[in-house]
């Protein structure tokens, strides 16, 4: 191992060399290969920085991403300084850890990576697995450049599960869970209650939890941890709820939600589908609750924040003409969201899915959800992670589900390109299934909106004389 780094390239190689469960096949792990001595260990060595800032921490199935982007949001338009930690990455590793909406610089990830080396290198000499892997050091990272930057709160995603993820060393001052459904079946159980298990892990003893969980079996398993732990309990449905959605002429979303302690009122929904006004009520009951710990959020700024939410890859339309949206839907209940997305929002004439997935996910149940609303099926796999299921595998799955002939093409590029060549103007093209691929097309679609676009300002210009 290198005593310094000098460039960026270097500190990316650096970290994509460690253990990376993101990139190993999931029977080649399980939770033994996940244990919080060593990610406290690494903490003490930096000074444990995570006990230095207060932090609202979020587990959950579907929606998780969703509502820690809101709660940053809203906090950064308070006026506070508020980092946010999430994963997976789409384009850029520094996605994973901002202030206030902004990524470390290059240069910053650099040397913080530089300033971690001497205790990394300490920690890959002891015994008993204690090397720190890829997913561990992107979370210390995130908490030092958290500390480096002064935040005021950081919001943190729950990467996998909650009991014995990385981030579950924090200090927080609300505890959050989304909803739960089956994913990660291999490491997290292959039921609701047995994943809910892990989930509630993140509950600590006194810190009021806030839950937008329904599943009745996770619901019990939540209810009697917090009883346990002794944590506040606040449920979707009956401590807080969704109290109406509307739909304006201009197609803009507003809600209204009633809390504990406050009526929100005409509050903006931007981020696409029916299920994020269930993520922006949640959003709300934990800026509920903060007020109620004397952290002032004004009406005003809760409104504003919510208006200001950027969230990329979900239900995120980042072309028309055809109009192309990416989604990283990668369970059943994800797909089941984006379908209920399209239905309320679009009709196309025609509907072209590029359709890429991970083995440890119930493919099947997203094909289900999926296949019955598009006429024109592209199976790829994508490039840079092993863990893609292959082409025949897909088609076997889609053979089973439906009649309906779908093409195989080998790479995400191409078959980018396939559907770009069937689409008409007036079409949609989706592309969803992982993170994995729409990390893979996303940049390659935005470049060519751009290029197009700037192509189309020339000739415009040229008309015009201004060229």
């Amino acid at each position: 191992m290198p005593d310094r780094l000098e460039t960026y390239e270097q500190a990316i190689d650096f970290l994509f060399g460690r253990i990376n469960y993101e990139r190993i096949q999931a029977e080649a792990y399980s939770t033994s290969d996940f244990k919080l001595d060593r990610m406290r260990r690494l903490l003490e060595l930096m000074g444990n920085p995570q006990e230095r800032i207060p932090v609202i921490h979020v587990a959950g199935t579907k929606g998780k991403g969703s509502t820690c982007s809101m709660l940053a949001s809203i906090l950064q338009a308070s006026g506070r300084k508020c980092g946010l930690y999430i994963s997976p990455h789409i384009t850029e590793f520094e996605e994973r850890f901002t202030v206030n909406g902004v990524q470390p610089s290059k240069a910053e990830l650099v040397g913080l990576v530089n300033r971690l080396m001497p205790i990394i290198a300490h920690m890959d000499n002891l015994p008993g697995r204690m090397q720190p892997t890829y997913f561990e050091l992107a979370t210390a990272l995130a908490w030092q450049h958290f500390v480096e930057c002064d935040v005021d709160i950081a919001v943190l995603e729950v990467g996998l599960g909650g009991r014995l993820d990385s981030t579950n060393l924090c200090r927080p001052l609300v505890t959050v869970i989304t909803n739960i459904s089956r994913d990660h079946t291999h490491v997290l159980g292959s039921t609701v209650h047995q994943i809910a298990y892990e989930k509630a892990g993140i509950i600590k003893a006194a810190v009021p939890i806030i839950s937008g969980v329904t599943h009745v079996n996770a619901l019990e398993m939540i209810a009697q941890t917090s009883q346990e732990r002794g944590a506040p309990l606040k449920r979707i449905g009956w401590d807080f709820d969704l109290v109406n959605r509307r739909i304006d002429e201009r197609g803009c979303v507003e809600i209204d939600v009633k809390t504990s302690t406050s009526v929100w009122t005409r509050m903006p929904v931007v981020l696409r589908g029916p299920h994020q006004a269930l993520n922006s009520t949640l959003a709300l009951a934990v800026i509920d609750e903060l007020r109620q710990q004397n952290w002032f959020v004004s009406d005003e700024a809760a409104r504003k924040g919510l208006g200001n939410v950027v969230w990329p890859g979900r239900v995120e339309v980042i072309s028309q003409h055809p109009m192309v949206i990416i989604d990283a839907a990668h369970n059943w209940e994800s797909a089941r969201a984006l379908v209920d997305s399209l239905k309320e929002d679009l009709s196309p004439r025609k509907r072209i899915l590029i359709f890429a997935a991970t083995k440890d996910k119930d493919v099947a149940g997203i094909l289900r959800q999926l296949l019955v609303h598009f006429d024109t099926l592209i199976l790829t796999r994508y490039v840079d992670n092993p863990r893609g299921v292959p082409l025949e595998e897909l088609s076997s799955l889609v053979d089973a589900i439906t009649t309906h002939p779908a093409h195989l093409v080998l790479e995400p590029i191409a078959a980018w390109r396939l559907a770009k060549r069937l689409a008409a103007d007036n079409d949609l093209i989706v592309v969803t299934g992982s993170f994995f691929l729409i990390a893979e097309l996303r940049s390659i679609i935005a470049s060519e909106r751009n290029s197009s676009t700037s192509v189309a300002q020339e000739d415009k210009d040229a008309a015009h004389g201004t060229r």
